[in-house]
């Protein structure tokens, strides 16, 4: 009788390569829709070509000697992934080198798995390996499931991004 812990499949963290860039492109696409409908004056609207451009800008990435993107996968699906990068001196954000963190998102389907926090300690892994020596990332306002997750991780609120619409726009 076989153990059904030992049945199940196995989620992988691994580097996105090329034949993941349709199903990458289809989760930035995602991600882009799911921060309109926080906010449609702040963020992008999704478009019909939104999936391809995002998965075009992201395959673009993965050579890139300072940028990370890994994807979570089962059974030759990917179920989320994660974009980051090793930055030097910002003086526009008044901070040192650091890693950041500019995109995670997991498949809706997937979420409340712990695929997201898995992808997030690979993503740290990562950028400390590369000498990063803090992370950074940005959250919408009205994404708390992703705040909470930060937290639980050691992240603490630092900046607070304001938008005003200019008149008659």
């Amino acid at each position: 009788m076989l153990d059904s812990q030992a049945a199940a499949p196995q989620i992988v963290i691994r580097p996105a390569t090329p034949a993941d860039v349709r199903a990458i492109g289809r989760l930035g696409a995602l991600l882009v829709q799911t921060h309109h409908d926080f906010d449609p004056q702040r963020f992008l609207a999704a478009t019909e070509r939104t999936q391809e451009g995002y998965g075009a800008f992201l395959r673009s990435q993965l050579r890139e000697p300072n940028i990370i993107v890994l994807v979570a996968e089962r059974d030759g699906a990917v179920l989320g992934y994660t974009y980051a990068g090793i930055e030097g001196v910002d003086y526009m954000s008044l901070r040192g080198p650091a890693g950041v963190l500019y995109d995670i998102v997991v498949d809706p389907a997937e979420r409340g798995r712990g695929i997201g926090r898995m992808l997030l300690d690979a993503t740290l892994a990562a950028l400390e390996a590369r000498g990063a020596p803090r992370v950074v990332l940005s959250t919408a306002e009205r994404n708390a499931p992703a705040q909470h997750l930060f937290a639980r991780a050691g992240f603490r609120r630092t900046m607070i991004e304001m938008t005003r619409e200019s008149n008659g726009h």
